[in-house]
């Protein structure tokens, strides 16, 4: 039986849930100023930086400071699909959803101390790169290389695009696709340009007014409900007045306040958040090209840990900032936000399944007061303009690195800049493609459909890189086929939640058993555990890895001098003419920038002659136009490819940052024992 008294005032046409507050001069001017401002800081740090040659544009010449990689890391980790996935959880089930947040506090710090002094010794650009020098052949990297940029498309770049658009189409009435397209374009600007120097000084800033915005929110939220306490009372008030009677439908969850829930009944089971969680959780902190690739621009190891260090202090916050936000949404408006019935949520917000993720827009147009409104528009746009240039970068260094080298060995360097920056276009025509695909996705609550296609996709991929990091004897074989096992698996899965969706509440269950009673955490950890057996017993049987492929690419090896070979290769210009053989350490490619230049500018002057000044305007708004500082440049650039110093810490240096991980991992034990 349902109450429909109270339908028709509360519910309006799809989208006036947000009743024409349409947005004021000084909310324009603030996000014109905001653009204007994130435009300058890419168009600097364009012109500051050397983006002509691979190093430059793809690991920003690895010379950043700490505090830039710290906020890159975190910008590009919380994107536009946080501040609604996570407060649309919140909405929905209560504070579970931080837990991934809070993992990823300790997975990021794991990445600085245990990963990158790996990653830094192998002298390497990209993960797939990576895995082909530690365990040889091509297979696995061209997997991989395919793997990372699926997963790139399916997860991060739709979700963000989706929970962006969504914004924008609530709080400004604007064209959903126009919206998109216009952000896409600003946004391929200075990351076609600027390269990854561009994107990790304009992440910087964008960090800043996300903080800055969140908090205030957060503030005139807090102030509306009564703090803490008065949250934690009225949460459980907020049922939606149109309801199925006699069904949990609409109802709080009793566990709301729980990180920790029953491993069988509940959404996310404790074990599987302990276990489940952490396996997608290393995989992107610590394997990730977005986030390794941020890590590998800092000028040397103690900056790196450094970055890492701001990032995990600041990923205590997304609770406060996002979580409970979203839960104060359905305080304030319940009919909508918790709305319970299909047919009045396909009214409110266009979705039968739930109306959770509206929480977050709805806060921020109702409770904010002028100028403060155009400030959140800001920070909502800068989540996602972050998340997506630093996705799109690094799924140009993978394309430009793996794919394109492994096709055109010969490839000029000149050639790899422009294929770089040619994919990143193609990048954003497959990202506007991709949003009515997952406007039609899952169950309202976005945060966990991207979690549960990680946990289908990565385990696999974490397991043969930490055996790979952490075990001398793993193969080629015995990787090659734990992660072909594993992911075939985990796509057999991902099929089948497509075809069987989760019921809506009040229906009947009629999902096949795997799907109905494993919960897709558990089901993470017997991937891992599949993925993991394979490798070990493949490796094993087969026969152990050559000294080369061990040597200064393990956690135990990553201090041997470098081999010999190596060092052979540099010296030779002739062999390094043109050539971006993927025989050589990444880092040397560097030494072929005098040749190849040298090789090209003959090329690029005739052209450029008889071109007009459009073409070198072109040129140099690409980064493409320093021939003559390369040539000066070539004689410094020698030493580079020995990577060996920047593993070198100061005594001082270390025992701070020493501190500062014990002193942060405790805060992290503590939150964790605290919300439990």
């Amino acid at each position: 039986m349902e109450t429909t008294s109270s339908t028709p005032s509360s519910v309006t046409p799809p989208w006036d849930v947000f009743p024409q507050k349409m947005l004021d001069s000084i909310d324009i001017a603030v996000l014109v100023l905001y653009f204007v401002f994130v435009l300058a800081v890419g168009l600097w740090s364009m012109w500051k930086t050397q983006r002509s040659t691979v190093r430059g544009y793809f690991l920003a010449g690895g010379q950043m400071v700490w505090w830039p990689v710290g906020a890159s890391l975190f910008a590009s980790n919380v994107g536009s699909g946080h501040f609604i996935g996570l407060a649309g959880s919140g909405a929905a089930s209560g504070i579970a959803a931080t837990a991934y947040e809070w993992n990823g506090m300790f997975c990021v710090l794991v990445l600085a101390w245990l990963f990158l002094p790996i990653y830094i010794a192998a002298g390497v650009t990209t993960m797939p790169e990576y895995l082909r020098k530690r365990f040889g052949g091509k297979r696995i990297q061209m997997f991989l290389a395919i793997l990372y940029l699926f997963i790139y498309i399916f997860t991060k770049i739709s979700v963000d695009m989706y929970a962006g658009a969504l914004f924008i189409q609530q709080a400004l009435h604007w064209d959903l696709y126009i919206a998109v397209a216009g952000l896409l374009a600003i946004t391929a600007v200075y990351t076609v340009a600027g390269g990854l120097a561009a994107v990790i000084y304009t992440d910087a800033l964008q960090t800043l007014i996300m903080l800055v915005g969140a908090v205030t929110l957060m503030v005139f939220s807090f102030i509306e409900v009564g703090g803490l306490e008065g949250l934690q009372t009225k949460y459980f008030d907020a049922i939606p007045s149109t309801r199925k009677e006699n069904s949990s439908c609409g109802l709080p969850r009793e566990d709301a306040f729980h990180i920790f829930r029953d491993p069988v009944s509940s959404d996310l089971p404790w074990p599987g958040v302990l276990v489940g969680m952490t396996i997608p959780s290393l995989w992107y902190w610590c394997t990730d090209q977005v986030i390794v690739q941020r890590s590998l621009a800092a000028k040397n190891l103690s900056h790196a840990k450094g970055g890492s260090l701001m990032t995990s202090y600041l990923k205590i916050l997304p609770l406060f900032m996002m979580v409970m936000p979203g839960m104060i949404s359905r305080i304030l408006f319940p009919d909508l936000v918790a709305c319970a019935d299909a047919e009045v949520c396909q009214k409110i917000c266009g979705n039968p399944s739930g109306c959770s993720d509206i929480a977050y827009p709805k806060l921020v147009i109702e409770l904010l007061p002028v100028g403060l409104r155009g400030l959140m528009m800001a920070v909502m746009i800068a989540a996602l303009m972050s998340s997506l240039t630093s996705i799109f970068n690094s799924a140009s260094t993978i394309f430009t690195m793996d794919l394109w080298k492994h096709f055109r060995p010969r490839c000029s360097e000149w050639e790899l800049m422009i294929v770089g920056r040619v994919f990143v276009l193609l990048l954003t025509v497959i990202s506007i493609l991709w949003i009515p695909l997952v406007q039609a996705g899952q169950g309202g609550q976005l945060f966990i459909y991207i979690q549960s296609i990680s946990s289908y996709l990565q385990p696999p991929v974490a397991m043969v890189f930490i055996l790979g990091c952490f075990w001398k004897r793993a193969n080629e074989k015995g990787a090659f086929w734990g992660l072909v096992v594993g992911l075939l698996l985990g796509i057999v899965r991902l099929v089948l939640d497509f075809i069987y969706p989760e019921p809506q509440c009040g229906e009947t269950d009629l999902r096949p058993g795997v799907v109905k009673y494993m919960h897709y955490l558990y089901f993470s950890m017997v991937l891992a555990t599949i993925s993991t057996l394979t490798t070990l017993v493949v490796s094993m049987l087969t026969e152990p890895p050559s000294e080369e492929m061990i040597s200064r690419l393990t956690w135990f090896t990553r201090g041997d001098l470098p081999v010999k070979k190596d060092l052979a290769v540099s010296p030779s210009p002739d062999a390094a003419k043109g050539v971006c053989e993927a025989e050589r350490p990444a880092l040397q490619i560097d030494i072929s920038i005098a040749s190849e230049n040298s090789s090209n500018d003959n090329k690029c002057t005739t052209n450029s002659k008889g071109n007009s000044k459009v073409m070198t305007t072109f040129l140099w708004l690409c980064g493409m136009e320093r021939k003559q500082d390369n040539a000066e440049n070539a004689a410094p650039t020698k030493p580079e490819p020995l990577p060996v110093a920047s593993l070198e810490e100061k005594p001082l240096v270390k025992h701070v940052l020493n501190i500062n991980l014990l002193l942060c991992v405790c805060a992290g034990i503590f939150l964790w024992a605290y919300f439990a």
